[in-house]
């Protein structure tokens, strides 16, 4: 089965839609999400509508949980805060309810599904060697999918040998077919390791190997749809910096 693996969508429709379309001209037959539906970006309505239609697979992240009350917003950054309480006030019931029924990580799946990592679900930001080791220290699975970071990257720990890391670039293939893994697609919405284009995974369980993609899409439409919102400007300026 070829899967293909998204996270951090973040309320950018625009991006989610551009890799949805990639997607419907890729060999992938399944849309598997990581979670954070919702959060900074402006079309939150229109993102958890796409994952309720296409994703056979999702995954509640720590602003989804945020947005639907399950953590405070104390808890987040000014920005994310500012975010996630106008979506708490702009969403509808039907979204809302969907975000009630996910959860932030899966094990019944051939892959560990998280948010976050194996040790924190919700919050734990999986970007050195040493915070891979915790993790595939504790994870049943010999491959987990993480989101959370934004950032495209993945681990891996051979038999009797340390875990290595590295970010992961348009096109760059993974052989998943011995050792054990942490790999994160990077955000479709709002990436962080300096790539604007939304960031998606194409996961193949029959052969255990990946493929990086990126996707271009309107980042100028999501930036004005944000700014049209009144949120934070910076939310707008970023996109196109992938920071």
């Amino acid at each position: 089965m070829r899967l293909a693996v998204v996270s951090d969508i973040h309320g950018n429709r625009h991006a989610f839609e551009a890799v949805l379309d990639a997607i419907e001209s890729s060999d992938c037959t399944e849309l598997w999400c990581l979670g954070d539906l919702v959060g900074y970006g402006a079309e939150p309505d229109a993102c958890v509508e796409l994952a309720r239609r296409h994703a056979a697979v999702c995954l509640a992240g720590n602003h989804d949980l945020g947005v639907r009350g399950t953590l405070p917003l104390e808890d987040f950054a000014r920005g994310a805060a500012l975010a996630a309480q106008w979506t708490q006030e702009t969403i509808t019931a039907k979204t809302l309810e969907y975000l009630h029924t996910l959860e932030p990580q899966l094990l019944d799946e051939a892959v560990g599904l998280y948010h976050a990592s194996p040790r924190d679900p919700v919050w734990e930001y999986v970007l050195s060697t040493l915070q891979a080791e915790l993790c595939l220290d504790v994870q049943t699975h010999r491959v987990c999918l993480i989101g959370h970071s934004h950032v495209a990257l993945s681990f891996c720990r051979p038999p009797d040998a340390p875990a290595t890391g590295q970010t992961r670039a348009i096109d760059e293939e993974l052989d998943l077919s011995e050792g054990e893994w942490l790999v994160n697609p990077g955000s479709v919405g709002q990436p962080r390791d300096g790539d604007p284009r939304a960031a998606w995974l194409e996961l193949d369980l029959d052969t255990w190997s990946a493929v990086y993609r990126r996707t271009d899409y309107d980042v100028e439409g999501a930036a004005a749809a944000i700014r049209a919102a009144r949120l934070p400007d910076s939310l707008a300026e970023r996109l196109a910096y992938g920071q």
